[in-house]
């Protein structure tokens, strides 16, 4: 995954578990695409300090992924509704029954992870 969809990803998870400061850099950097220099100007604080601050907000977002896989999770029930989508659109009057099992199998798995 890239690098900027996985920081959007975290911070849609656990980005409330941040101060007001850093989400506020933090949105600017990832999700305003500014660079560290116009972030520093804006904030009146120096261009390292900056990096610093995403970077330890990186360690934090990744640190409670570590300990939360809440994102983990998402990604795996997304790719199980993407293979129900999958097998819904391949269904036929021939495959029906086998296509409708499958479908009942992942979404079970889909239930228990939840």
């Amino acid at each position: 995954m890239e690098e900027k969809v996985l920081q959007g990803y975290l911070y849609d998870f656990y980005g409330e578990l941040l101060n007001e400061h850093q989400r506020r850099i933090y949105e600017d950097y990832v999700f305003q695409d500014l660079s560290l220099g116009e972030i520093a100007n804006e904030e009146g604080i120096s261009r390292q300090g900056v990096h610093d601050l995403i970077k330890r907000c990186n360690r934090s977002l990744q640190g409670y992924e570590e300990k939360l896989h809440l994102l983990q999770k998402f990604m795996e029930v997304k790719d199980s509704v993407q293979k129900i989508n999958d097998l819904s659109e391949s269904a036929t009057k021939e495959n029906y029954a086998e296509i409708m099992d499958e479908i009942r199998k992942v979404s079970n798995d889909i239930l228990e992870e939840l």
